[in-house]
């Protein structure tokens, strides 16, 4: 009996791929915490996972035969969503440093969490395959 992996590990490979991809996002608005007009920028975890739990392939719609097909198995990018403003700047800056730290800590502590869980279930796939 073959192993389907994308069955087998669950969301915890989605979770960490969107963890990633929102690890760029917070960096990137705490490099630019400086940057004049620089609007911070953030993924929607729970509507990030949903979308992969549908398996929607793409938002994006070819319209022409030259442009480059997406497979159905690769998931979509979510959707980059603009953190609201707790208190305007004068330059149009909008990145909270301290909401920036707080949520990229949270972040990481989750990705690892991630990680964790995946490890774990790499552990039972290993302890299957030996028959322990």
């Amino acid at each position: 009996m073959a192993i389907n992996f994308d069955t087998a590990l669950g969301i915890h490979a989605d979770a960490l791929r969107i963890r990633a991809q929102r690890t760029e996002l917070l960096a990137s608005n705490m490099a630019n915490a400086d940057t004049p007009n620089y609007k911070a920028r953030d993924i929607d975890f729970r509507s990030a996972m949903k979308m992969a739990e549908s398996g929607l392939s793409t938002n994006i719609e070819t319209t022409h035969s030259n442009h480059i097909k997406v497979a159905n198995n690769q998931l979509a990018s979510p959707a980059v969503q603009y953190r609201s403003t707790v208190q305007d700047s004068l330059d149009g800056n909008t990145v909270d440093e301290q909401i920036e730290q707080a949520q990229f800590m949270q972040n990481s502590v989750q990705y690892q969490a991630s990680l964790n869980f995946l490890g774990g279930k790499f552990s039972g796939l290993l302890s299957a395959i030996k028959g322990e």
